[in-house]
C-alpha cells in the first residue's frame, strides 16, 4: 500500500499494490501511475511499519549467506537479526501513516493539457486543485488541468532526474540559456519521437530526437527515492526516458528454496539463538550452554566448533556454503522413494519424494521428484534502469555487477515468501553428454553463439554465454509448462520455472541438468495439489510438450530463424516465438530468452539430430 508524504494520519492512501509487487515490479526507486498522480516510491527509509502489528521478519539462512557476500563486495552491510522483511501491511478500515509506503511526486514537470497552450511548467509554478494542478494559459486566458511529462532522464547507474528541458531547448542557440524560458511541448499526432518538439518563447527550438542521438547532458547523480541526502557523484551520461517505459526499472530479486544443506546445520542452530551467542566467549560458553534453549540447539557440538562459527558469523566472513542451486539439486536428488501413506509433516518447509510413474521413465529422463510442501524466499537487493542485470545459472549476481541501493540507513532488505508445491525432473546426465558431442548440436551451438556475440556488443555487462544445455532446459521447461497447465489446476502464468545447469563457473564440479516447476502463493498452504499429481503423468504431459514443440503456427519462418544478423534484433532466441514458447514473463526466468524448441524436439527444416527427445515419448 502507497501512500504520499503529504498524507494526514487518517486519510486514506493514494493507492494500492500488493506486497509481492513491492518486491518486483514497484520496489524503491520504481516509478508508478496512481489515479491522479505520478509518483516515484520511497526507498526503505520511508518504509513504516504498524507499532501495533509485528514486523513481518522473514529468515532463511541460505538466502542470506549468499546475498551476504554480494553485499561485502560493494561495501553495504545486511542485518545478521533481521536480515529480510516483508512489505508493510496496511488496515485499509483504520489506515494510518505509520504503516505504509511514502512515495513522492516525480515527475516534477507537468504539460498542459490545452491543444492552444501545451506549456511545459514546474510543479512550482502551478496552483493545485484537489489532487490536479491547474495552468493559467496565458493565449486563452483560461484554466486548464495539467499532466504530468511522460519523460524523464536516467543513467546506467539506476539515477533518476528531471529531464533538463531548459538546457535541452537552449542547445542550439548560440547565446544559451534565455533569461526567461517559457517552454511548451507538442507532441504530434501520433507522440512518436520524431514528432515531439519542445519550444521556447526565445525561438529556442529543439527535437527530442536529438536526445536519442547522443547528445551529451551529465547526470547529476540525483537518487529522489533516497530521499535529500540520496545525491552521489556519477560520471555517467543522462539518457532519455519514458517513465512508463518496461526498461525504466530492473528489479535484482535472489530467491533460495527452504531446503536442508549438509554441513551448515551448526551455523544455522547458532544462528537461531543468536541473541545470546552473539557476546559469546571461550569462557562464557559453558555458562551459555545452561540456557535451556541454547542447550537445546548446539547440543552435540563441541566448544571449539561453537566458537568457530560464532567468530566467523561475527567477523562476516563467508561460513562455507554450497551455490544457491546446488545445494537444491543435491537435495531434490538425494530424497527417498515414496511410500504408501507418506505424508508431509505439518512443521516442515520442504517435503519431496522420489516418484516412479506405472508407466516407467521416459526416455532420456533420469528422476522425477515431486515435492508437496516447498518454501521460496525471494528478496531484493537493488535494481537497474535501461538494462537488466542477469543473474548468472546459480541464480546469483556477479559481484562486479552495479546496482542501485534500496535505503541510505537501512540493513534490511525487502522479501516475499511463497509456499506451494513442485515437480522436479531430472534429465539423464550421460544422454545430455552424448547429446552434447553431436556435430549438429555443436554446430547450433555456434550459431546461438554468434547470436549471443552480436547481443553482448548492444549492452554493458553481459552475462556469460549459458551454453547449449540451458538452451535445451530452458525450452523444455516452456513447453512442459503449457502441456501440464492445460490439466493441473493452474494456469500457465501461475507455474514457474527454476532451471538447474551445471557445471558452472561458480561451481564447475557439479553437473547438473534439470528443471523444477512449481506453483504457490503468499498465503498459508499455497497449494491445490494438482501439479504433483500432474507430474505422475510425466510421459503424457511430455508426450503433451512434443506435439506443441514439435510445429509452430510461424514455421517455417519460427523453425529457420537464425539469431546471427537478424534484423529484428532477436539475438538471443533461435526457434522461439509467441507461437511456441513464450510465456508470461512472471513465469520465465530469462524474459523469454536464451530459448531454442529444435534442440528439445523435431522442427521443420532442421536436422532430427539436433533433438534431445528425437522421438515422441
Amino acid at each position: 500500500m502507497a501512500k504520499s508524504f503529504k498524507k494526514q494520519q487518517t486519510m486514506q492512501p493514494d493507492g494500492r499494490v500488493r506486497r509481492s509487487q513491492a518486491v518486483t515490479t514497484y520496489g524503491p526507486g520504481a516509478m508508478m501511475d496512481l489515479l491522479d498522480q505520478a509518483v516515484l516510491v520511497g526507498g526503505l527509509d520511508f518504509w513504516s511499519y504498524d507499532r501495533h502489528r509485528d514486523i513481518p521478519e522473514i529468515q532463511e539462512p541460505r538466502l542470506r549467506a549468499a546475498i551476504a557476500e554480494y553485499f561485502r563486495a560493494v561495501e553495504l552491510e545486511l542485518s545478521e537479526e533481521q536480515p529480510f522483511l516483508g512489505p508493510p501491511e496496511s488496515d485499509e478500515r483504520e489506515p494510518t501513516r505509520f504503516a505504509g509506503i511514502q512515495v513522492l511526486e516525480f515527475p516534477t514537470w507537468f504539460v498542459c493539457q490545452s491543444p492552444d497552450c501545451r506549456a511545459l511548467v514546474r510543479r512550482d509554478g502551478l496552483e493545485a486543485k484537489g489532487r490536479r494542478y491547474i495552468h493559467n494559459c496565458s493565449s486563452t486566458k483560461k484554466a486548464s488541468e495539467t499532466v504530468p511529462v511522460r519523460f524523464v532522464a536516467a543513467c546506467r547507474r539506476g539515477h533518476l532526474d528531471d529531464f533538463p528541458w531548459i538546457s535541452f531547448v537552449h542547445l542550439a542557440r548560440p547565446e544559451g540559456r534565455c533569461a526567461a524560458p517559457s517552454l511548451s511541448l507538442r507532441e504530434g499526432a501520433t507522440g512518436d519521437f520524431s514528432e515531439v518538439e519542445v519550444d521556447c518563447a526565445c525561438g529556442a527550438s529543439n527535437k527530442l530526437s536529438a536526445a536519442l542521438a547522443g547528445v551529451p547532458l551529465a547526470c547529476a547523480g540525483q537518487r529522489p527515492w533516497l530521499g535529500p541526502q540520496g545525491r552521489e557523484d556519477c560520471a555517467e551520461q543522462l539518457r532519455l526516458l519514458v517513465r512508463t517505459a518496461s526498461n525504466s526499472y530492473f528489479s535484482q530479486t535472489v530467491s533460495a528454496l527452504s531446503v536442508p544443506e549438509p554441513g551448515r546445520e551448526l551455523e544455522e542452530k547458532v544462528r537461531s539463538v543468536w541473541d545470546v551467542l552473539k557476546s559469546a566467549t571461550p569462557e562464557l560458553l559453558t555458562a551459555f550452554r545452561q540456557i535451556p534453549k541454547v542447550q537445546l540447539a548446539v547440543q552435540g557440538f563441541t566448544d571449539a566448533d561453537v566458537m568457530k562459527t560464532v567468530q566467523a558469523i561475527t567477523k562476516g566472513t563467508p561460513v562455507a556454503r554450497l551455490p544457491l542451486r546446488t545445494a537444491e539439486f543435491l537435495q531434490f536428488t538425494q530424497q527417498p522413494l515414496e511410500a504408501p501413506g507418506d505424508l508431509a509433516p505439518a512443521d516442515v518447509n520442504f517435503y519431496a519424494r522420489v516418484c516412479k510413474p506405472k508407466s516407467g521413465m521416459p526416455e532420456g529422463v533420469k528422476r522425477l521428484v515431486l515435492a508437496s510442501k516447498l518454501r521460496e524466499v525471494a528478496a531484493q537487493i537493488g535494481f537497474t534502469r535501461l538494462e537488466a542485470s542477469t543473474p548468472d545459472l546459480q541464480g546469483e549476481f556477479d559481484l562486479g555487477v552495479q546496482s542501485a541501493r534500496l535505503g541510505l540507513t537501512t540493513s534490511w532488505l525487502p522479501a516475499t515468501e511463497i509456499r506451494g508445491e513442485g515437480a522436479f525432473i531430472e534429465l539423464d546426465e550421460a544422454a545430455v553428454r552424448v547429446w552434447e558431442q553431436r556435430k549438429e548440436v555443436k554446430a547450433r551451438g555456434k550459431a546461438l553463439m554468434a547470436g549471443y556475440d552480436a547481443w553482448s556488443k548492444t549492452v554493458t555487462n553481459p552475462p556469460p554465454f549459458p551454453g547449449v544445455r540451458f538452451y535445451l532446459l530452458h525450452s523444455l521447461s516452456h513447453l512442459l509448462i503449457s502441456a501440464i497447465s492445460l490439466e493441473c489446476g493452474y494456469s500457465a502464468s501461475a507455474i514457474r520455472e527454476r532451471i538447474y545447469c551445471g557445471p558452472s563457473p561458480r561451481d564447475p564440479q557439479t553437473p547438473m541438468a534439470a528443471i523444477l516447476l512449481s506453483t504457490g502463493t503468499s498465503g498459508t498452504e499455497g497449494t491445490l495439489g494438482g501439479l504433483v499429481e500432474e507430474g505422475r503423468r510425466l510421459r503424457a504431459h511430455l508426450a503433451r510438450a512434443y506435439d506443441l514443440g514439435k510445429l509452430c503456427s510461424n514455421d517455417p519462418v519460427c523453425a529457420g530463424h537464425s539469431p546471427h544478423n537478424d534484423p529484428a534484433e532477436r539475438y538471443l532466441e533461435g526457434a522461439a516465438c509467441h507461437g511456441c514458447l513464450f510465456i508470461a514473463e512472471c513465469s520465465c526466468e530469462r524474459f523469454n530468452r536464451y530459448l531454442d524448441r529444435t534442440l528439445v524436439v523435431p522442427s521443420v527444416g532442421q536436422p532430427r539430430e539436433l533433438a534431445f527427445f528425437g522421438r515422441r515419448p
